[in-house]
């Protein structure tokens, strides 16, 4: 800690110390992070562009309801936004929920085989192209490439250090729990991923995710 004060006083001046070092360091990543946010979310919203016509109308042929899914989740300092995903389960899906067994510990329902999920929808599960519509989110500023999935406000109710934590940054598109944490179906093990992140959060980490993640989604390990 000592040198790092020394090394921050001679390069900036004696009255910077280490916070303020460390600060204005993470000041500079998050403009970085913004700049990346902004690029890749426009380049994949024209790339998949024709993708997203395509996958409309096998959404509405398949089964009826709306195109998109859209659910309020908790963005940075909790403040809430609709975050967007193609439909993959049936219209009714939230009431057909109340006659299912959730099989993940905690607050969030998951279930390996759901009988809501429409055939489309499990194509694109397995390939993950159900999250595309969240690069809008991301031009927008409500989310990041990187960061904790976001969750809604109901799913974080009662855990206040962890939720204080954890929205002290945009939730991402993909994150830590998607590349090691998703097999074990644990929330505790999602929240320590989460947390470990935003504590250890760096561009360097956020490169390496990524290419992770697009290496879980092409070897069918996993989805954001």
């Amino acid at each position: 800690m000592l040198s790092e004060k020394i090394i921050t006083q001679d390069v900036f001046g004696p009255n910077i110390d280490s916070k303020d070092y460390s600060t204005m360091k993470h000041t500079i990543e998050n403009v970085v992070k913004r700049g990346v946010d902004i690029a890749c979310s426009l380049f994949f919203i024209m790339l998949f562009s024709p993708i997203f016509f395509f996958v409309a109308v096998l959404i509405k042929v398949d089964s009826k309801g709306a195109v998109f899914f859209k659910q309020k989740r908790c963005g940075k300092n909790g403040k809430e936004f609709f975050m967007l995903k193609f439909r993959t389960m049936v219209d009714d899906a939230e009431i057909l929920k109340k006659n299912l067994l959730n099989e993940m510990e905690g607050p969030v329902f998951k279930i390996k085989k759901d009988p809501r999920i429409t055939r489309i929808g499990l194509f694109l599960r397995k390939w993950s192209f159900d999250e595309l519509p969240q690069f809008i989110n991301i031009l927008k500023g409500e989310m990041s490439l990187v960061g904790p999935r976001p969750l809604a406000k109901e799913e974080m109710a009662g855990y206040d250090l962890w939720k204080n934590i954890r929205l002290t940054v945009k939730p991402g598109l993909t994150g830590l729990w998607q590349i090691y944490g998703r097999p074990t179906g644990k929330f505790g093990d999602w929240i320590k991923y989460d947390i470990a992140y935003v504590r250890n959060r760096s561009i360097f980490l956020d490169i390496k995710i990524i290419f992770l993640t697009l290496f879980a989604v092409l070897s069918k390990k996993g989805a954001c």
